[in-house]
């Protein structure tokens, strides 16, 4: 049976310094909106440099946002980490400041391996719309995790298939 763990904040710092697509969460006028965004995390905010559309105008309605960041990994390991915060429209030096973290971050992963960022949300497929970069001021981060192992996987996969075999069989 899998335990769901707190995620130490170390553990959550490097998780969100390492993954580059996350989820922005709005909800405004009894709408609720969720889509992922390329994003940068630094000094307790995610940074985003995305266009004006619908997760724009409605944080600019209700600030008050959410963030989640997961993995899966084969045989059942997840970690996840959820910010709760406030959405602030940056303009001048911290968009450019944006635009570095940002710059910087796929730098360091092409130097690594190929990226698979993939987009910055259906929203961005429109020409002309007007670039907006923002961040996400973290108010409060919580992280859990499941650790399996490939082998305690595969064990629990035959149990449940000899058990199965066994029932059958009488």
């Amino acid at each position: 049976m899998a335990v769901i763990l707190d995620m130490t904040p170390e553990e959550v710092e490097g998780f969100l310094r390492e993954q580059v697509v996350g989820r922005v969460g709005c909800h405004t006028g009894g709408r609720t909106y969720v889509v992922p965004v390329i994003f940068a995390w630094e000094d307790g905010c995610v940074y985003v440099y995305s266009i004006e559309g619908q997760k724009v105008r409605m944080m600019r309605q209700n600030p008050e946002v959410c963030f989640e960041v997961d993995e899966y990994r084969p045989g059942g390991s997840w970690r996840s980490v959820i910010v709760q915060g406030t959405y602030e429209e940056l303009s001048g030096d911290d968009t450019g400041l944006t635009l570095r973290l940002l710059g910087s971050r796929f730098a360091r992963r092409a130097s690594g391996r190929a990226s698979t960022a993939g987009s910055s949300g259906a929203e961005g497929r429109g020409q002309g719309r007007t670039p907006v970069a923002f961040r996400i001021r973290a108010r409060e981060v919580t992280g859990r995790r499941v650790n399996r192992s490939f082998e305690a996987s595969a064990k629990r996969r035959a149990g449940r298939l000899l058990t199965r075999r066994m029932a059958k069989g009488s």
